[in-house]
């Protein structure tokens, strides 16, 4: 096995969306990078997660929406072209082929090493390369570890002899099952199970809790579930799988077991239980980690517990916000600081420095694309009592807004903002209805801004849109003062 050398100022392992931004951003500061990754630039986000599962999607809501629409609905009546809809999905992609990111990792002057690579200590990394050579790299400022989450799958007697699907099944399947169990009620599930009963599979949802979406506002997982079960969805609440076994060879009819006693059949079963860090061989070890674990990191993505306090960054890891965007600000933040540290000037004077961290944990926005849609940021009314922040809670029905009710008959939502009653800014928002995905921005800027509520009344909406929800919340708020 031949083997070589090379030194560079940063080593990124893992060419996800937070791995490729951290490159870019250290090489923007003048400094020598590296990144290594085993499969597909991209990561899981372009080629077994956001990517392929917002184009299956795509077709999904605006088709639920036309048949809300009065003389629209006739058009619509059909079943969509799950043919179409798979093509669609093969092309956003790429056909699962990362030629394009390989030539943008080229513009911005990083190099590719292809392979698996570990820490073998301080700044050293050893990677076995894809053409079975081993190449040893030393990083002069920082190993920057960026290798992403894995389905966490629950530890079920008969699970590994099923063939389970977990994102990465789901999202590049090219069959439709004709009962697809999912198992979950989280944002994976939801969104999956509106995708494959759209395109005419029979789902059930097996969810342990009294509602989907458990983390956020609770009307926006009344809805949701309302939602999945206009669409055709069995909601199993309070149900946990115990076993699950598949008769009759690797096509047969899979058996599931509930706690109760109760058994299910399904074709395939979707596992959307949540992530798990995939740091359990990448050498963490030999840093003082363990491995397995997901990773303590401060302001600038740096984990707090390595001795020397220089490596390794660390993205989903981290466990802090595992969406994509939120990644990509955490790699903004962590490239610039590595470029700081590098030169000797204070991190605080980044252009992305630790003082532009803290809304990685203030206003972190979400969108769940079911039908209807949930858009969310900042706290939940929940998350304001557990941490003791003395919050107003101030609810409006969308369906009051004239521009609900021109964009569906029959229009069904429900808006929330809540208020630090200190500071008397937003704290928290959350849009639940169809639509409300494009509400969000504003509302991270509001929470992000910190914006004074007597400032926002000089922020006018368009008339007839659905957000003059903004107007409506603050005249409540009014109201309420009275």
């Amino acid at each position: 096995m031949d083997e070589a050398i090379a030194t560079y100022d940063v080593v990124v392992i893992g060419a996800g969306p937070v791995g490729e931004n951290v490159a870019e951003h250290a090489r923007a500061a003048g400094l020598s990078t590296v990144i290594v990754e085993r499969e597909l630039l991209g990561g899981q986000c372009s080629f077994w997660a956001c990517e392929p599962s917002k184009a299956l999607l795509r077709p999904v809501v605006p088709h639920a929406d036309a048949r809300r629409v009065p003389e629209l609905s006739h058009a619509v009546d059909g079943p969509l072209d799950v043919d179409a809809v798979l093509a669609y999905r093969d092309r956003m992609a790429a056909y699962w082929k990362d030629d394009d990111q390989v030539d943008w990792l080229d513009s911005v002057s990083v190099d590719l090493i292809r392979g698996h690579g570990r820490l073998t200590g301080p700044r050293q990394v050893s990677v076995e390369t894809s053409d079975e050579g081993t190449v040893q790299l030393t990083a002069r400022h920082a190993v920057a570890l960026y290798t992403g989450t894995g389905t966490a799958l629950p530890e079920i007697p008969g699970l590994g002899t099923v063939r389970p699907w977990t994102n990465r099944e789901v999202t590049g399947a090219d069959r439709v099952p004709g009962r697809l169990a999912v198992v979950g009620g989280g944002v994976v599930a939801v969104e999956l199970a509106t995708t494959w009963q759209a395109l005419s599979s029979q789902v059930t949802m097996l969810a342990r809790g009294d509602e989907p979406l458990a983390k956020m506002e609770p009307f926006a997982g009344e809805l949701v579930a309302d939602g999945l079960r206009e669409a055709g969805v069995d909601i199993r609440l309070g149900a946990s799988a115990t076993s699950v076994t598949r008769e009759s060879g690797a096509d047969g009819e899979l058996r599931i077991t509930l706690a109760d006693g109760e058994e299910w059949t399904a074709d395939d079963i979707l596992f959307a239980t949540g992530r798990a860090p995939r740091t359990t061989d990448i050498g963490l070890e030999t840093v003082g980690l363990t491995p397995g674990d997901w990773l303590t990191v401060d302001d600038t993505c740096r984990v707090t517990a390595v001795a020397d306090g220089v490596e390794p960054a660390v993205g989903d890891g981290g466990h802090r916000a595992l969406m994509t965007h939120q990644g990509k600000y955490q790699a903004r933040i962590a490239g610039a600081a590595i470029g700081a540290r590098a030169t000797g000037e204070p991190v605080d004077n980044a252009r992305w420095g630790a003082h532009a961290a803290t809304a990685d944990h203030a206003a972190v926005p979400q969108v769940v694309f079911t039908t209807p849609e949930i858009a969310s940021v900042g706290l939940t009314t929940h998350e304001a009592e557990r941490t003791g922040r003395r919050g107003e809670v101030v609810d409006y029905d969308l369906a009051h807004l004239a521009g609900a009710q021109q964009y569906a008959k029959d229009y069904r939502g429900r808006a929330r903002m809540l208020i630090d009653a200190d500071h008397g800014t937003v704290a928290g928002v959350t849009f639940a209805g169809p639509g409300v995905a494009e509400l969000l921005h504003s509302a991270t800027i509001a929470v992000a801004g910190e914006v004074p509520i007597e400032r926002l009344w000089h922020a006018v909406p368009a008339f007839p849109t659905i957000s003059e929800v903004w107007l409506r919340l603050l005249e409540t708020y009014r109201d309420k003062a009275r």
